[in-house]
């Protein structure tokens, strides 16, 4: 699912600078294969819960699965809005030329995060996710940039455009958010430890 969303944003961004209507279609086409990977998963889970009855780091497992693959499937959704603003303006540019190297970069930023969220699934890797959470500034930084290009006296593109962009910049940081929640479920499920505020996990307590 990580490489499927990372994927995804790729696509979806080179879709929207390309203003690429057949990328645009394959990366909302995705939809399904993501929803049936987080139901399939969704049911191994829940029939480990049921037959199972998994204790301590077991359970910890299972209920950190389902939380993550939620994530997982958001993040590809939150692409294929990004392929959808590309298709509804098809075929016009929605991103003016001023925007397009900090539009690059969210893509880029997005993917690796993406990227590196499959490392520490694959690997449990609390270290490597923990230093997700730093990465993730980074698009921060960009979304706060954006948006002090949209402000300045020099915008020019109009309102309607305005918007667009700032619905895109909301996807990107959002897609962020959802790797970092990845991370530090992770992190929980390898030590039991709370980590940015995230307390779902919190269900299922560390080891006594």
């Amino acid at each position: 699912m990580c490489q499927v969303a990372s994927d995804a944003l790729r696509d979806a961004t080179k879709a929207l600078l390309d203003a690429d209507l057949a990328q645009a279609e394959l990366v909302i086409a995705s939809d399904v294969r993501l929803d049936e990977m987080r139901s399939n998963a969704e049911k191994v889970a829940l029939e480990l819960l049921a037959l199972e009855a998994p204790v301590a780091t077991d359970l910890r497992t299972v209920v950190s699965a389902i939380w993550i693959v939620a994530d997982l499937q958001r993040m590809g959704a939150l692409a294929i809005h990004v392929a959808k603003a590309a298709r509804r303006r098809h075929p016009a540019h929605v991103i003016p030329a001023e925007i397009r190297p900090i539009i690059e970069r969210m893509g880029r930023v997005g993917v690796h995060l993406a990227d590196q969220a499959g490392v520490v699934l694959r690997e449990r890797d609390a270290d490597l996710a923990r230093r997700l959470e730093a990465e993730d500034d980074l698009m921060d930084d960009l979304q706060r940039e954006l948006f002090a290009t949209l402000l300045a006296p020099g915008w020019r593109h109009g309102v309607a455009p305005a918007v667009d962009i700032a619905l895109l910049a909301r996807f990107y940081e959002r897609f962020a958010d959802h790797a970092v929640s990845v991370a530090r479920r992770v992190v929980f499920l390898v030590t039991g430890e709370n980590v940015g505020g995230d307390t779902t996990p919190a269900l299922v307590p560390p080891d006594r």
